[in-house]
């Protein structure tokens, strides 16, 4: 990263391989908890790789090639955040109106870093399922073309966005089977300083904003159902998203810390029970189970975490299995906006 240190001037949108890096290695991603301060001055933007077909049958895909006429050439879906938005938010917005598609998202992919005119330039990528909408020629985008990946990595102008194709193509070698969005909830009051029961105690002003922010950051994920611990403030954390989405929280004791301290296997049961189920699933749980249950999947599965398995309170995991096995882990430090 440090070639970026000095942003060229010179260098523009179409100049992005000239000293473009690509963080698209391995199945594990994270993002910074502040990605607006990653460089001296960073333009953040988000996008993904749009794609229809059978996940089951990689032959059948076929992805979104992007035509920008300001540019002349042929590039992924993406655009620039805009304030009070996150990065999954900015994602389904430009996709939407540089396309007029509606999408579920996936596996985030990674990043691609670049300097342009006075900045670097971090483009975060995620599979993009298009589940409805239609296209209609505008100022960004006056054509797109369904190839399959590998005729869609000779159109694209760019090393960089090939890269991005070449790893969305890996993803839909391993398809997911279900997915789980792993919340911690939101903060809540003082522990100290509440004296009655612990599970009746609340979110606090800046928890009630981070469950209401989750919403825009889970929906696009499509969840299907949502789970929460006992304690009100996992709960509490859940309602936004379950009135958007008009769905019911099943809530589980053994999504909590007590039960996996109390009974660990059977909290482990619990979990696969709902990985299991298949499609996307919510589940909120707590700060001590949702390291501690990670470890034990990436032990079982087929993706080693190394290092501090994070969980901040508002944080989430997305975790995409195969077969009931994990093989995908993106970690969302926050749902609140990213500027």
């Amino acid at each position: 990263m440090g070639k970026h240190s000095q942003p060229n001037s010179k260098l523009h949108e179409h100049d992005k391989d000239v000293q473009g890096e690509m963080f698209l290695t391995g199945r594990h991603q994270e993002i910074p908890r502040h990605p607006h301060e990653e460089f001296a001055k960073t333009t953040l933007a988000a996008g993904a790789v749009l794609w229809r077909g059978d996940i089951q049958d990689i032959d059948s895909i076929e992805v979104a090639c992007i035509h920008r006429p300001r540019y002349d050439d042929w590039s992924l879906a993406k655009g620039k955040v805009d304030p009070g938005e996150s990065l999954i938010a900015t994602a389904v917005r430009e996709i939407r109106e540089e396309t007029g598609y509606h999408i579920n998202l996936g596996k985030l992919l990674g990043k691609t870093v670049y300097p342009i005119k006075d900045a670097t330039k971090v483009v975060y990528y995620w599979t993009g399922k298009v589940i409805g909408g239609e296209f209609e020629p505008n100022d960004e985008v006056d054509e797109i073309r369904w190839l399959p990946i590998d005729e869609a990595k000779e159109l694209m102008s760019y090393d960089l966005d090939r890269q991005v194709l070449a790893k969305a193509e890996k993803r839909f070698r391993l398809p997911s089977t279900s997915r789980i969005l792993y919340v911690r909830h939101a903060r809540a009051h003082d522990r100290k300083k509440w004296a009655g029961d612990d599970n009746l105690r609340p979110l606090d002003k800046k928890g009630r904003r981070q469950s209401e922010m989750l919403v825009p950051l889970l929906a696009p994920f499509a969840p299907d159902r949502i789970y929460s611990a006992l304690p009100d403030r996992c709960q509490a954390t859940a309602a936004p998203l379950a009135d958007e989405l008009k769905v019911p929280i099943d809530v589980d004791v053994r999504f909590g810390d007590e039960a996996w301290i109390n009974n660990m296997v059977d909290s482990q049961k619990a979990f696969m029970d709902v990985v299991n189920e298949g499609g996307t699933s919510v589940i909120v749980g707590q700060g001590l189970i949702i390291p501690n249950m990670l470890a034990w999947l990436a032990a079982n599965g087929r993706l080693p975490i190394d290092g501090e398995i994070k969980s901040k309170k508002g944080s989430v995991w997305v975790l995409t299995f195969n077969e009931g096995q994990l093989i995908g882990a993106d970690y969302m430090p926050t749902a609140l906006p990213v500027r």
